[in-house]
């Protein structure tokens, strides 16, 4: 059994949002695991006021080009955070994200780390970020980085609010007949944060997770052992439906799903991209 650490505590209160005794419980109870107490948190459906409390949401703004290359195009995201959105709102900030996409499209950069690394002048995109955070007097980063390619690539840009630069920038890869619905796809991955293309494209040990989880909230609410399994395949597909981009409702007619709006067309959706500012790893 792992011990029970302040430090394990705090991992799963911010995760979770739930409180400290709650979480000591589910801790106790999942002999240290941290991933079997967020479920046994889940299950019981402990509230998540609170989530995050104490920590400082990034601010920035998200730069975003589509460039088009022999065998199709290529879209490309990067998230470039600053402290406060006092900064990340005015126009050298938004100039500078720029520059630092155009070194990712230069390096035809794959991930962050490449990025970094690309050449940026007589000197690496990190070094020149180090001395950015000098000239605006914060902390300066690249955060998410994305990168999908196709026969077509749509990207939609959006922005909170007027005065802020884009802070959720959805792209999606198809092939030409997709490309008729790519901008709806786009608004859809957008508002609708969907997390994988398709049901395959799901990890094995999400969709295990989902399945203990269904599995013992459908017993703590008293359902009938013999048709929990029935139970837990209908809120597996319900999981799916949310989280998944084709099996989502279309946002604008929930009579069918994203798959279907494609399937009309006779098109394909290849991949996607969904960048928030915040939502990364926190550095």
């Amino acid at each position: 059994m792992a011990a029970i650490t302040a430090a394990l505590i705090k991992q799963v209160r911010e995760d979770t949002g739930a409180g400290m005794l709650d979480v000591k419980k589910a801790l106790t109870e999942a002999e240290g695991d941290v991933a079997r107490a967020k479920e046994i948190i889940r299950a019981k459906g402990i509230a998540a006021a609170g989530k995050r409390e104490g920590r400082k949401a990034q601010e920035g703004t998200i730069a975003s080009k589509v460039v088009e290359g022999a065998e199709g195009e290529t879209g490309y995201a990067v998230e470039l955070n600053s402290e406060t959105d006092f900064v990340a709102k005015t126009p050298k900030f938004v100039e500078f994200a720029d520059t630092i996409l155009g070194y990712a499209v230069a390096a035809d950069a794959n991930n962050a780390d490449e990025l970094l690394a690309a050449k940026a002048g007589d000197e690496t995109v990190k070094e020149a970020i180090e001395e950015a955070a000098a000239l605006f007097g914060e902390h300066v980063k690249v955060g998410q980085f994305a990168k999908i390619s196709g026969e077509h690539v749509e990207i939609y840009a959006h922005k909170k609010s007027a005065e802020m630069p884009p802070s959720i920038v959805a792209m999606i890869a198809t092939d030409k007949a997709g490309a008729a619905v790519a901008h709806e796809a786009a608004l859809q991955i957008s508002a609708m944060g969907a997390k994988w293309l398709t049901r395959e494209d799901v990890p094995a040990d999400v969709v295990e997770s989902e399945r203990r989880v269904a599995t013992e909230k459908s017993l703590a609410e008293g359902k009938p052992e013999k048709i929990v399994p029935k139970i837990v395949e209908g809120r597996l597909n319900a999981f799916f439906k949310e989280v998944v981009l084709l099996e989502q409702p279309f946002v604008k007619d929930p009579s069918k799903t994203v798959g279907k709006l494609f399937e009309e067309v006779g098109g394909k959706a290849l991949a996607f991209a969904r960048v928030e500012v915040g939502k990364g790893e926190e550095a």
